[in-house]
Formats: structure tokens, C-alpha cells, sequence
């Protein structure tokens, strides 16, 4: 089996878990920087609602924490930004008639935008008045929080691999972390060992790749003395080094093949032959790692199949951080605290902390949310730290070039240009292209919010009256009273005892159009 660079995740949720999945805002960016990472809960992603996004709603509060209140800042409109959920995953936002500009995914919001579920799930970044960053995401939900194990993050994605440490680390079978380079793969073995009965005995991480391949296998089952040429005396080698406890190797789709054979037979027989020595038995946990295809691997003859089945008893994905968008943020937050406190030991006050992102603008922060980091969290660590350091320093963190290089990878609209608001009268807004941004979904969604009402629903929208019908009808879905059928009509008039709101729900029309219909029946119409 193979999978694509990326795809290289299978889908791991396991089918007897009910999970919720919700949507979620995560403050990305804020004037208070401490402010970082908190977030609100909207609804749920399969169902009807509507959601108002302003300076003194709705409250966001600290992840497993109390409410800290709204954003209250003085950047965020007064007025709403309304979010819809379609019931479907995706959602309808439409922003304020006037206020500061606001940004979607770095593109101007001019009226109104649909976004869909495959955007949510990736997360969406919306910027509020230059100052203020938030993402929209889908995140599921599993129950109890499980511990961090020193994991940073909050991420629905990160959530799931803490859930399977919980799980995997009290086995004795061995363990295979994938994902790509940068994701932290040794920071989840170590997490594995502390969780695991053997976490009073050594932990010894060895980087396969960093070994001489000529002298590997001895390195890790160890040599006696004369065994090669150079071995001028006896090692244990990394395996009895980390006896009754674990043994991480890193990369290990570098192993050569040589290597393999005798792992493979460590692990089945749980002894280990020292070169030039006889065979002694071992208790060693084996925990693996790799960025690479090792199913291609296979395939071409550089990987043996029966290690990869044997190293595979248990598997944990690392998500890339390009599908953790809404841990961007935090994790900037964590490594710049993690510098400045390095620098300037005592840890300084939190204020202090945050100067280097009290300097970082808005619109950066936001930037940076939506960068793809093909080199995952560790890229983002060093462009923190380059961060910190410049700042501690007394210079600019326009001059720190790895942030500028990010900063300059990430799209952006130019600014719009400042329309007066008495030049976009609420009737003119949007244009058609405006309003076929609006998917049948949302369209749908709109008026069963607004109980089919078209006055309500075109004014909710930002709509003329003559724009929402047109895009009704262009909406295969949704139909007219007057298409309706004489029988379709009279069956549902007796099913719901004649309650024009009913009948509204069930056939997806104006009360209004079911009056007028109705009475042109009685006449005889």
C-alpha cells in the first residue's frame, strides 16, 4: 500500500467513537497578545445557526479554562459579522454595512462569501480591523481533555495523537511514528516512555541515518573487543544501553538493509548478537520514526516488509502543521517565551514576554497562520526564536530575515479602496457576482433561519429583494408556491391541520406564497 505526499495520513478515526465535530474561533492575534489561543465554540458543524461576530460578542474563554470575555477591542466593529451555518459543514459569512476592512483568508470581504467545508476543516483566517486575527475552524470534539504530555497545541489534529499516547503507551508492542520531517516524532516517542511502565528506565534515541553504515549494526547491538579492525575494546551498543527501558530510532527508513535483518531478529527473538559475540537476551521497547514512503520503500526492494509489519504493531500519524492552523499562533507564543526566557533568566513578566508579538503586526500574524511551513513546527521554532532575538536585541522584526522569507511566501489582496457608505445603498449590495458566492447551501440555510420570510432573508444577506429571487430560482433545490403542485400543496395543508408555518418548513416556501397559492385554489385557480 502507498500513499501520496499529501495524503500520506489513512484515515485512523475509529468508527465506535462519536465524535462532534463543531465549528470553532481561535484568536490568532490580538493587542493583548496573552489573549493568543483562546477561543469559542459556534455550533455544530450539522446544524442550523447563525452566530454574531463583533467588539462585545460573543465570549471566548481559555482552552479547558474560564471565560475571559469578548474581544473588546477598539479595532472590531461594533457592528456584526454574521456567520450561518448550512447544516452541511459549511458557512455563510457576511460582513457589517460599514465598519473597519476584514480580510478572509487574505482576500477582501466586500459583502458577503460561502465558505465550505473542506476550507473550515483546513481553517480559515479572518482578519478584523488590521489588528484582531481569528481562524474558523472545524475541530472535533472527543470527550475528556487527555494530558499534554508536553505537546503544545490545541488542535483537534494534536487532541487525536495525545489520545492515541494515551492508548498505545501502557503496551509493550513496538511503536512506528509517521509523518512529516519537523513534526515532532521524538517529543511523541519520549511522551510514549514517561507514559509507559518503563518510564524509570532509560530512554535512548539514536538517528539511523547518523550512522556509519559500515559499523551500524555494531553501534546498535554492540562488538567485543578485536571484532573489526578499530574495536581496541568492547560496547555495549544502544540496545543494552537502553535495557528495560526504550529505544527510539529516528529515520529509520535509512536503516540499510543489514541493519534490518538483525533488528528484525531482535525483535522476534528479543535478543540481541553483539559482533563477534553471542547472542544475549534484551528487554527493549522499539520505537521507530520515519518521513518517508516506507510502503514505496518496500516496493523497490530498499525496505523489508516483514520489519515494516513488525515495527508497525502500532502506528501514531503526526499531523503537519498545515493542518494545525489554529495551533500557528500558540506555538510562536510558546517558542518566543521559551527564547526570551533563555536570555533573560528569571522568566520576565508577561508583558515583557510578549514585546517581541506586541511588535509583530496584525496583519504578519496572520500571514504567518496561513503559511504552509513545509518545514513543520521545527521551522516555526527557529523563525520564533530568530523572532526573539531580534527583539531582545533592539532591532526590528522586519529585519529578521527567516520571518520576512515566510512573510513573503504568503499571498495577499492590496488594501481596497475606501468607498463611502452612502455609495453602496444596502439595495445594490452585492453585485451578481457577489451573490453567486452564495451556495445553495447557505442560500437555503438563509431563509430556513429566516423562516422562508424573503424580506428578512434578502436584508439578511445584504440583498435586494429582486436578487434573491432570482437566485431562488437558479437554486435547483429550493421552488416557488406557485410551482407547486394542486396535490402536493392540499396533502401538506392536511398533514400540517392548515399551519401556514409548518407547511413553510416542510416545503421550503414563503407563508406569504403559500397564502397567495392557496387562496387562488380556493378560487378555483
Amino acid at each position: 500500500m502507498a500513499w501520496d505526499t499529501e495524503t500520506t495520513q489513512p484515515d485512523r478515526d475509529e468508527p465506535r467513537r462519536v465524535r462532534t465535530r463543531a465549528l470553532v474561533l481561535t484568536i490568532a492575534a490580538h493587542p493583548d497578545p496573552r489573549r493568543i489561543g483562546e477561543l469559542t465554540r459556534l455550533g455544530a458543524c450539522d446544524e442550523h445557526w447563525a452566530r454574531e461576530l463583533a467588539r462585545g460578542r460573543p465570549a471566548f474563554h481559555r482552552p479547558g479554562g474560564a471565560p475571559t470575555g469578548p474581544l473588546v477591542d477598539s479595532h472590531v466593529s461594533r457592528a456584526p459579522l454574521i456567520l450561518l451555518s448550512d447544516g452541511t459543514g459549511g458557512v455563510l459569512i457576511r460582513r457589517p454595512a460599514s465598519g473597519p476592512a476584514i480580510r478572509v483568508d487574505g482576500r477582501h470581504l466586500a459583502d458577503v462569501r460561502t465558505l465550505a467545508a473542506a476550507e473550515l476543516a483546513a481553517g480559515v483566517v479572518l482578519e478584523l480591523g488590521g489588528h484582531v486575527v481569528l481562524v474558523l475552524h472545524a475541530h472535533d470534539e472527543v470527550g475528556e481533555r487527555p494530558p499534554a504530555f508536553g505537546l503544545v497545541g490545541e488542535s483537534a489534529a494534536l487532541q487525536r495523537v495525545r489520545v492515541e499516547i494515551l492508548h498505545v503507551a501502557p503496551l509493550g508492542l513496538p511503536v512506528l511514528l509517521r509523518g512529516e520531517s519537523g513534526t515532532g516524532k521524538e517529543i511523541v516517542a519520549r511522551a510514549l516512555h514517561a507514559a509507559s511502565p518503563r518510564a524509570a528506565r532509560p530512554c535512548v534515541a539514536v538517528n539511523i541515518a547518523a550512522l556509519n553504515p559500515q559499523t551500524a549494526v555494531a553501534e546498535l547491538f554492540g562488538h567485543t573487543s578485536g571484532a573489526f579492525t578499530g574495536a581496541t575494546r568492547a560496547r555495549d551498543g544502544y540496545f543494552r544501553a537502553a535495557d528495560g527501558g526504550t529505544l527510539f530510532l529516528d529515520e529509520i527508513g535509512e536503516a540499510p538493509l543489514e541493519v534490518q535483518v538483525a533488528l528484525l531478529r531482535a525483535i522476534e527473538s528479543g535478543e540481541i548478537q553483539p559482533v563477534g559475540g553471542s547472542p544475549a537476551p534484551v528487554d527493549v521497547r522499539l520505537i521507530a520514526a520515519t518521513d518517508a514512503n516506507l510502503e514505496d520503500a518496500v516496493l523497490r526492494g530498499g525496505f523489508r516488509l516483514s520489519l515494516l509489519h513488525r515495527l508497525a504493531g502500532c502506528e501514531i500519524w503526526l499531523p503537519p502543521l498545515r493542518r494545525r492552523r489554529d495551533d500557528i499562533a500558540r506555538l510562536l507564543v510558546h517558542f518566543v517565551h521559551v527564547e526570551v526566557d533563555r536570555a533573560q533568566p528569571p522568566a520576565l513578566p508577561g508583558v515583557a514576554r510578549d514585546a517581541a508579538l506586541a511588535r509583530l503586526p496584525g496583519r504578519d500574524l496572520a500571514r504567518l497562520v496561513r503559511h504552509d511551513w513545509p518545514g513543520n513546527v521545527r521551522q516555526l521554532a527557529n523563525v520564533a526564536r530568530q523572532l526573539a532575538a531580534f527583539v531582545l536585541a533592539g532591532r526590528d522584526p522586519a529585519d529578521c530575515v527567516p520571518l520576512a522569507r515566510v512573510l513573503a511566501a504568503v499571498a495577499v489582496d492590496p488594501a481596497p479602496s475606501p468607498v463611502p457608505a452612502v455609495q453602496r445603498p444596502a439595495s445594490a449590495r452585492p453585485g451578481g457576482g457577489e451573490v453567486e458566492r452564495i451556495s445553495d447551501a447557505a442560500l437555503i440555510a438563509a431563509l430556513r433561519h429566516h423562516r422562508w420570510v424573503i424580506d428578512a432573508t434578502a436584508r439578511y444577506l445584504g440583498i435586494s429583494r429582486t436578487s434573491l429571487y432570482a437566485r431562488i430560482e437558479r437554486c435547483p433545490q429550493l421552488s416557488t408556491a406557485r410551482d407547486l403542485p394542486r396535490e402536493v400543496l392540499l396533502a401538506a395543508f392536511q398533514r400540517c391541520d392548515g399551519d401556514l408555518a409548518r407547511m413553510s418548513d416542510e416545503l421550503h416556501v414563503s407563508q406569504r406564497g403559500l397564502q397567495l397559492r392557496l387562496r387562488e385554489l380556493r378560487r378555483g385557480r
